[in-house]
C-alpha cells in the first residue's frame, strides 16, 4: 500500500528495545560487580591518578541543582561567569526530569526562546527565535552546525548551550539572535547501564538506554537507543513513531591523544499537524482588529488520512581527534558528514480561501521531498600562555563546510476544481467542515512529482580567534573574531508542468560574500563568586543562509545584496552563591539590525531596513538548599520593525513588534526532596500574546501553563517518576504562521516511567 493513500495507524516499536534492554542491564550489574577486582588489579601510577581525580566536582555540580559552569564548545576559554555574554544551558536533569523527548519540549524551559511554524518554502522542522529572530539554520551538534530541517529527539543528547545574542564570531553565517549547541552523550570513563520504560494517556509507549562500558585503561563505548510511539493528547488523528540509536567509542580515555568516533541515526514517521484556521482570512484583518485562531474545538483536525504524511531520517557521522602536547597545547580536529531527509505532505487549513466564516475549511497542501547532505571539517588548537603579567586562555581554528540540498517538490492534484467550498469540492475530500471535520474522508485527488528538483548548495569557508585575557584577578578582556568567505548556488532546472504542459525555463542564482565578525567583552569581578561585565557582538546574514531548507532561501531579489548586519550591546552580571550551587545572571541588551533585506517597490529588495529588539532577562540555575532545585528564569523583548522600506504595504507596519516574539516570556522548573525517597517537583511556564506578521494583524493570545512531577526511589537501581503535563489541560497555541493557521499545543498528558541504572 502507498505512502500516500494508507490509514496512518502508530506501530508499536517499544518492545524492539525490551531484548537489548535488558541483556545490557544484567551486563551492567556484571560490571559493577566486577569493578572492584578490576581496580584493584594494581593499575599504572598514572592511571591511578586520572581515576581518582576523575570529575567528583562536576557530579557535585550537577547533583546540586542544575548548575553547570562550563561550555563543553571550547570556543568559550573562560568558565561561564568569566564569559561576558548570556548563556543557558539546559541539562539532562532538567530534560529528565520534566519529561522533554524533543528539542521544543526541552527548550520550553529557558524564557525568550519561541518556535515558528512551516509553511511552503520554510519546511516542518525545528526553528527557533531567540531574543526576536529565526534561529532555525543555527542549531549545533557538538560544536558543528547541524543542518537541514528536523524534529529533534532527546535521547542521546547531554545538555543544550542556548548562546544569546548575535554570534556569528562563534558559529558563522546568521546567529542573530543567538544560537543552539547540542552536547551529545560520548563515552565516559565509568561503567553504567541507564535507561528508561514509559508509558502514557493517548497511547504513550517510549523506551530509552544508556550503556557505558570502559573496556580497558583506554577504551570506551557507549550506546544510546530510543524507540517511542504516541499520539498527540488532544488532537485523536495526530500520532507517530520514531526510533533512533548513537553508538560510540573513544580510544585513548587516559592518553594525549584521544579519538572519538560517534554515529547517530533517528527516524520517524507522523501525521503532521497544521492544527487550528484563523477565525477569517488574513487579508481581512488589520493591527487594529487583529485575528486570531477560529474558535472550534481542540480536537477537530483538518488533515486527510488517507493523503498527509510525514517521514524523517537523520544520519551523522563523526570523528574526533584530540592530541595534548602538554598541559598548555591542545590540537582538536572534528569532521562529520550528515544527511537529514524531510518527506511530507500536510495539509493547510484553508490557506486563507475565504471558507471559515461560512464554516467549511478548504484543505490545501503543502508538501516537501527533501534530504540536505552536509560535510564539515572543524581543526582547533586551544593554547594557555601569559605574555608578561597578562594571562591568555586561547583557540585559534579554521572550517571548511558544505550544505547540498535537494528538494523535489509534490504535484497534489485536487480532486474537483474550485477552492471556494461547494459540493463538489465536499463530496470529493478538498474540503470539510469546520466545525465537524472527517480525517478519514475519501480524497479523490491524486499525487505526484513536479519532474524536478531544485539544488541549493553552500561552501563556507572560515578562521576564528578567541581569547580571554587576565589583566588582574579582579579584570577580564574576552575577544574573538571570526571571518567567512561564503558562496551559496540554488539551480532549478528547465521542466514541464505536469498541470498546465507550460515549459517553465531553468532558474540560476547564486550569491557570493565575505565577511568578519567579532565578540568583545569587558568583565570586572569585585569577588571571586561574581562578576559585571559589558560586551558587543556582531553577526551576519547572506542571502541563502538557510540553503533551501529553511526560511532565508535565495531568489532572484536577493542574490546580489550584501549580507544583513547586526550588533548587540549587553551589560550583565552573574553571581555564584549558597557555596557556589546557585547561579544567578541578568542581562540588559539591545540588538540592531540596520540593513535590513526590505522590498522597496514590486521588484526590486534592498538592505535598507532598520530593526531593533530591547530587553532584558534573568535567569537562575542550582539549589537554594540540598533539597530545592531550581531552573529558569525571565525575558522581557521590546522588538521593534523600525523601517520596512517606502513600499507603502511594508511602511504600514513601522513600528510593529517583531513577530514571533512575546514581550514577557517566563519559566521555573523546580523539584524538591520531600522525603529521602520521594522528590516532587512542577514547571510554570508564560508567554505573552505572540503576532503571526509583521502587520500585527494575526496572533496567538497569551498563556501559562503548568505540569507536576513526582519521582519515587524504590532501591538505587530504580526509580518511578509521574509526569503530568499542562496539569489543568490548557487550549493554547505554540505558533503563529504569518497567514493560515495558528499551531495548537497538546492537551493534558501523563506518564509513568521507570528508570534504572546500574
Amino acid at each position: 500500500m502507498s505512502k500516500y493513500s494508507e490509514v496512518f495507524r502508530p506501530n508499536v516499536l517499544v518492545t524492539a528495545l525490551a531484548g537489548p534492554m535488558a541483556l545490557m542491564a544484567m551486563q551492567g550489574a556484571a560490571a559493577q560487580e566486577a569493578a572492584p577486582a578490576t581496580l584493584a588489579a594494581t593499575p599504572p601510577a598514572a592511571s591511578r591518578s586520572v581515576q581518582q581525580l576523575q570529575d567528583v566536582t562536576v557530579k557535585a555540580v550537577r547533583e546540586d541543582g542544575y548548575k553547570v559552569d562550563q561550555a563543553e564548545s571550547p570556543k568559550f576559554t573562560a568558565p561561564l561567569l568569566d564569559t561576558p555574554k548570556s548563556v543557558t544551558i539546559v541539562p539532562a536533569e532538567v530534560i529528565q526530569q520534566s519529561g522533554s523527548v524533543t528539542l521544543q519540549d526541552a527548550l520550553r524551559t529557558t524564557p525568550g526562546i519561541t518556535f515558528g511554524a512551516g509553511e511552503g518554502g520554510n519546511p516542518l522542522g525545528d526553528r527557533p527565535f531567540i531574543r526576536g529572530f529565526d534561529s532555525g539554520a543555527s542549531i549545533f551538534v557538538d560544536g558543528a552546525r547541524d543542518a537541514g530541517s528536523q524534529t529533534r529527539d532527546t535521547f542521546n543528547i547531554e545538555n543544550i548551550e542556548v548562546i544569546k545574542g548575535p554570534s556569528s564570531a562563534y558559529g558563522g553565517k546568521g546567529s542573530v539572535g543567538g544560537m543552539i549547541n547540542i552536547v551529545s552523550k560520548l563515552p565516559t570513563k565509568e561503567n553504567f547501564v541507564q535507561g528508561s520504560v514509559g508509558i502514557g494517556t493517548d497511547a504513550y509507549k517510549r523506551a530509552t538506554v544508556d550503556g557505558n562500558y570502559v573496556l580497558n585503561d583506554n577504551t570506551g563505548l557507549r550506546l544510546n537507543a530510543m524507540a517511542m510511539d504516541a499520539n498527540t493528547p488532544g488532537r485523536e488523528a495526530v500520532g507517530g513513531h520514531s526510533w533512533g540509536f548513537a553508538p560510540s567509542v573513544t580510544f585513548g580515555l587516559n592518553s594525549p591523544t584521544k579519538v572519538t568516533l560517534s554515529y547517530y541515526h533517528l527516524q520517524g514517521r507522523d501525521m503532521p499537524d497544521y492544527s487550528i484556521p484563523y477565525a477569517r482570512p488574513s487579508a481581512t484583518a488589520t493591527k487594529a482588529n487583529p485575528v486570531g485562531p477560529a474558535n472550534v474545538d481542540r480536537n477537530n483536525f483538518y488533515g486527510l488520512t488517507s493523503r498527509d504524511f510525514r517521514e524523517t531520517q537523520t544520519d551523522i557521522a563523526t570523528a574526533i581527534v584530540q592530541h595534548e602536547f602538554s598541559e598548555k597545547l591542545t590540537f582538536r580536529n572534528t569532521t562529520r558528514w550528515g544527511r537529514s531527509s524531510n518527506d511530507y505532505i500536510v495539509t493547510n487549513p484553508d490557506d486563507s480561501r475565504g471558507n471559515v466564516p461560512n464554516g467549511f475549511v478548504y484543505r490545501s497542501s503543502k508538501n516537501r521531498d527533501s534530504s540536505t547532505d552536509t560535510l564539515i571539517n572543524q581543526t582547533d588548537f586551544i593554547a594557555k600562555f601569559d605574555t608578561g603579567r597578562l594571562k591568555h586562555s586561547m583557540l585559534f581554528g579554521f572550517e571548511f563546510s558544505r550544505d547540498d540540498t535537494d528538494n523535489t517538490p509534490y504535484n497534489v492534484v485536487p480532486g474537483a476544481t474550485g477552492t471556494t467550498c461547494n459540493t463538489a469540492l465536499l463530496n470529493s475530500g478538498d474540503c470539510t467542515s469546520l466545525y465537524n471535520p472527517n480525517p478519514g474522508a475519501v480524497w479523490t485527488g491524486r499525487v505526484g512529482k513536479m519532474g524536478y528538483t531544485q539544488t541549493t548548495k553552500t561552501d563556507t569557508r572560515a578562521v576564528y580567534l578567541f581569547d580571554t585575557v587576565e589583566l588582574t584577578r579582579q579584570w577580564l578582556i574576552n575577544g574573538g573574531v571570526r571571518y567567512d568567505s561564503y558562496r551559496t548556488t540554488s539551480a532549478t532546472p528547465a521542466y514541464t508542468n505536469p498541470n498546465t504542459n507550460a515549459a517553465v525555463a531553468a532558474v540560476n542564482l547564486a550569491n557570493n560574500s565575505s565577511f568578519f565578525n567579532y565578540q568583545a567583552g569587558i568583565v570586572y569581578k569585585p569577588v571571586d563568586i561574581g562578576s559585571i561585565y559589558l560586551s558587543y557582538g556582531t553577526a551576519s546574514t547572506p542571502p541563502g543562509t538557510s540553503n533551501g531548507d529553511g526560511s532565508d532561501n535565495l531568489s532572484a531579489q536577493v542574490q546580489n545584496l550584501d549580507p544583513e548586519r547586526s550588533r548587540a550591546w549587553e551589560l550583565g552580571t552573574k553571581w555564584d552563591l549558597l557555596g557556589k550551587r546557585l547561579s544567578l545572571t541578568g542581562a540588559i541588551f539591545q540588538i540592531e539590525k540596520n540593513n535590513a533585506r526590505v522590498a522597496v517597490d514590486a521588484n526590486t529588495t534592498a538592505n535598507v531596513g532598520k530593526q531593533e529588539v530591547r530587553g532584558f532577562e534573568l535567569g537562575f540555575a542550582g539549589s537554594v538548599t540540598d533539597k530545592w532545585n531550581l531552573f529558569g528564569g525571565y525575558t522581557y523583548l521590546d522588538s521593534e520593525l523600525k523601517d520596512n522600506g517606502p513600499q507603502s504595504a511594508n511602511a504600514a507596519n513601522n513600528g510593529n513588534q517583531f513577530p514571533n516574539t512575546p514581550k514577557n516570556s517566563f519559566s521555573l522548573w523546580s523539584t524538591y526532596q520531600v522525603l529521602p525517597a520521594l522528590t516532587v517537583g512542577g514547571g510554570a511556564y508564560y508567554v505573552s500574546k505572540v503576532y503571526g506578521n509583521p502587520a500585527n494583524s494575526t496572533y496567538v493570545p497569551a498563556y501559562w501553563r503548568f505540569d507536576a512531577m513526582a519521582a519515587y526511589r524504590v532501591n538505587k537501581n530504580l526509580t518511578l517518576q509521574l509526569n503530568i503535563q499542562n496539569l489543568f489541560d490548557k487550549t493554547y497555541y505554540t505558533k503563529a504562521f504569518t497567514t493560515h493557521y495558528a499551531a495548537l499545543a497538546p492537551g493534558r498528558f501523563g506518564m509513568l516511567t521507570a528508570n534504572f541504572r546500574f
